[in-house]
């Protein structure tokens, strides 16, 4: 006998919004990261689809892996399983798309990214009956509006979106829902329909594992309002606000050591080494080189080579089990240079690999948080620089009002130190 699966119940909140999206044209659930957004508007959007009088639908995403990660496959809770046993993916008119058997006929969903401005004009030339868009405030405005346009002749016109929080004055609240709220308010716009959750809403996560988890979040921090009460916040203030003086020191039992080097044109270039306590610990940043050059005296990718092989040298002798160096992803020249001169010393313990930025720079300072929250982050106190760093580092509030998150990098603190740190460390997260 097949095994069933256990899952866990809505909550009361998700079931009205998925009853109430049945008498609205536009559903929005915005709200924090692990909020079941994302399955309590397929579920809507499966139960339109199954008696919508319309043939086309879209599903779009920033990318066509997101819309298809998100919608399709959403973790067993996609479309593809919602309509288990009457669907196949296949392609129409040379796009990629979902073919359901409804009771009402076929329906047809194509799958489409939105990322791009250009991205628009690849859904042109089709009317949708409905349209689902996940993350849809990371999309191009352009795309957006696009499907809004492309939905206007629908025979019965719905709207799905997710949202993960922005800042108050980004372009879709300023140019889009604040407007529809409004409408809403007024009377003007009864068809609009919102609902915001968070991760207190996700039943899948025991009570006693949600507090752990919310216990590894400094809930001063931006990145806490956003992802996990689901706010819509401007960035201001200090990012690292758990660093102190229980931070300072040094660690004993290092089992595991790397490097991580951030290399500057006329920037300053910063290395960091790195030692990880046994079991994975504690993290501790033992020692760095911090060199800043100027436009006359400005240094090659060759010599940089040869004063960080030289004060790699020092230490070379505690990486019995070696050690991984891993650089800023754009070097390549210097990251050729630093591989020829740790061979020509004789360094084979060393291995110099590139440092992939695709997780994202919020991703990196979200673990360097949880490690300060739980006492397993320790900077040695002779790197004047590098605490320095920790202490002065804040959000850059005008590319979070873009939409993008970034620390401030005018010079004001050495922020190239906090990136050769979190490429010291990063790529070893999973263990950590």
């Amino acid at each position: 006998m097949a095994k069933r699966i256990a899952y866990a119940p809505l909550t009361d909140k998700q079931a009205s919004y998925i009853r109430a999206c049945g008498d609205h044209w536009l559903n929005v659930a915005e709200g924090g990261k692990r909020a079941g957004k994302n399955i309590i508007n397929l579920l809507a959007w499966a139960a339109c689809l199954e008696t919508h009088p319309d043939k086309l639908h879209l599903a779009a995403g920033v990318s066509l892996a997101s819309a298809k990660m998100n919608i399709l496959d959403s973790n067993g809770f996609g479309l593809k399983y919602l309509f288990d046993g009457r669907c196949r993916v296949g392609r129409y008119m040379d796009r990629e798309a979902l073919f359901i058997r409804t009771p009402r006929g076929e329906r047809t969903v194509i799958f489409a990214g939105g990322g791009r401005s250009c991205d628009a004009a690849l859904i042109k030339g089709n009317s949708y009956g409905t349209a689902y868009i996940t993350e849809a405030n990371e999309c191009h405005q352009t795309f957006v509006q696009e499907v809004l346009d492309r939905t206007l002749a629908s025979g019965d016109r719905r709207i799905f979106m997710d949202l993960n929080p922005k800042p108050p004055r980004h372009w879709f609240y300023a140019d889009f829902l604040d407007y529809q709220e409004k409408a809403a308010r007024d009377g003007l716009n009864p068809g609009y329909h919102y609902g915001h959750f968070t991760v207190a809403d996700n039943l899948s996560i025991p009570e006693g594992t949600l507090r752990a988890l919310l216990k590894t979040y400094d809930r001063g921090s931006v990145w806490y309002r956003a992802d996990i009460l689901g706010l819509r916040t401007a960035a201001s203030g200090r990012i690292y606000t758990a660093f102190g003086p229980e931070c300072l020191g040094g660690a004993e039992e290092i089992t595991e050591w790397s490097v991580g080097i951030d290399v500057g044109g006329t920037d300053a270039t910063a290395a960091t080494l790195c030692g990880i306590t046994r079991g994975w610990r504690q993290v501790c940043l033992v020692d760095g080189l911090y060199h800043r050059q100027g436009i006359s005296d400005k240094m090659s990718e060759d010599k940089y080579a040869r004063l960080i092989a030289d004060w790699l040298g020092g230490w070379y002798e505690r990486f019995t089990a070696g050690a991984e160096v891993y650089v800023d992803s754009a070097a390549k020249l210097f990251r050729a240079g630093l591989r020829d001169e740790l061979a020509r010393r004789g360094m084979k313990r060393l291995t110099v690999k590139s440092f992939d930025k695709g997780d994202g720079i919020l991703s990196r300072i979200s673990l360097t948080g949880r490690l300060m929250n739980q006492g397993r982050f320790r900077v040695a106190a002779h790197m004047k620089q590098w605490i320095q760093a920790y202490q002065d580092a804040v959000w850059d509030p005008t590319a979070y009002e873009k939409g993008e998150w970034a620390r401030l990098d005018d010079g004001s603190f050495p922020v190239d130190c906090l990136d050769s740190a979190e490429y010291a460390f990063y790529p070893y997260r999973r263990f950590l």
